[in-house]
């Protein structure tokens, strides 16, 4: 006998068939100019090249490079059979980098596709990649479920070191970027958040195995999703607590600020142009807070599921999220201007048209009826 994966042949509650409802009648918008990419989209990362172009993580386990402009894919990188989590590129954007649910990290030429390496050492799914440059080598980080923290050699896909201190899985690796040194001394800070709410930081010696972390951060009560430094070195988190925090490194990373979401916020950056900080959501919106006050200014509102990633291209913020689709929303001051005014404006009831009846279905029945008698 064959199965079926129609929803609509199993028992739903009235409240899960409402929401799908809702989703169904919203997931039509044009709110963003949406590329619609089918599968959940759980990483997005900037062209590194500086093109007007995105690369995205997908669940059906596939990289895309799309353009903004067109919404064309221009290539496709293949390989996983799993979801993938994350995104990241070496140092001079040849090869882009993607954390797997298979335990693995994938390897690609950006130009050709062309799967390269793949690096093995977690015993539980990928979730934050990022590369980095160590006593002249460079080198991938990457972070589990398993809580580890992993090194590899990009050249030879040599496992170097395991950092370890988490208690519970990795959701994000960023380096600190006051830490980064010129020259073949260099050893950076990578900083780890953790769904044991921990925020971590580790000096990347290749010499030390094992080696335990520095003082946890402890800013949030659960799981922190998202870190991001700004441009003064102090570190932005998101939060399933529902906020948005920035931690003030000149202050011994005590919060400064605090933006409250009705929902796990995902994803946080900072547009230090026009002074904004904007930030993904649960609840299917993408914020835009003043940075020196931390007011909500703007709410852009398209997703039809949970938002998952952000990435700035020149003065846009790029959307991606669990619905399939990419969105982009201008920052440029004119156009923030007038997604305000938009949005304060009361929605208008649509007209009657020439032809449109006022009757309903069955007055329109009496009324034909009625016709036919006579």
């Amino acid at each position: 006998m064959s199965q079926s994966s129609n929803r609509d042949d199993f028992f739903q509650t009235t409240a899960s068939l409402e929401e799908q409802k809702r989703k169904d009648a919203k997931a039509g918008n044009t709110h963003g100019r949406p590329v619609n990419l089918q599968s959940k989209i759980l990483a997005l990362r900037a062209d590194p090249g500086g093109a007007r172009a995105v690369f995205v993580a997908q669940s059906g386990g596939t990289v895309r490079r799309v353009l903004l402009e067109t919404g064309e894919t221009t290539t496709v990188y293949k390989g996983p059979t799993a979801p993938l989590t994350s995104l990241c590129f070496s140092e001079d954007g040849k090869l882009v980098f993607a954390g797997c649910w298979d335990k693995k990290v994938w390897s690609w030429e950006v130009d050709s596709g062309r799967p390269m390496k793949r690096y093995e050492g977690h015993t539980d799914f990928v979730k934050a990649v990022v590369t980095a440059r160590v006593a002249g080598e460079e080198v991938l980080v990457s972070g589990g479920a398993d809580a580890q923290i992993i090194i590899f050699n990009i050249a030879s896909g040599q496992r170097l070191a395991v950092h370890k201190g988490h208690a519970r899985g990795i959701q994000d690796l960023v380096l600190d970027p006051l830490s980064l040194e010129v020259g073949a001394a260099s050893k950076p800070v990578v900083v780890s958040a953790g769904s044991d709410r921990e925020i971590r930081r580790f000096d990347l010696s290749l010499e030390s195995s094992d080696q335990t972390a520095l003082e946890p951060l402890l800013a949030h009560e659960t799981s922190v999703y998202r870190l991001f430094f700004d441009a003064d070195g102090d570190l932005w988190t998101a939060s399933a607590d529902k906020t948005s925090k920035c931690l003030v490194r000149d202050d011994e990373w005590k919060p400064n600020l605090v933006l409250e979401h009705p929902d796990f916020v995902r994803d946080v950056v900072v547009y230090e142009a026009g002074g904004w900080v904007v930030t993904a959501c649960r609840d299917e919106e993408v914020r835009v807070w003043s940075r020196s006050t931390g007011e909500l200014y703007h709410t852009f509102s398209g997703h039809f599921e949970e938002v998952t990633s952000l990435a700035f291209v020149g003065s846009t913020i790029v959307s991606a999220g669990i619905d399939g689709t990419v969105r982009q929303w201008s920052l440029r001051p004119d156009e923030l201007r007038l997604a305000v005014e938009q949005a304060r404006k009361p929605p208008v009831e649509e007209e009657n048209k020439p032809g449109d009846s006022l009757l309903t279905e069955e007055e329109e029945r009496e009324l034909a009826e009625l016709l036919e008698d006579d």
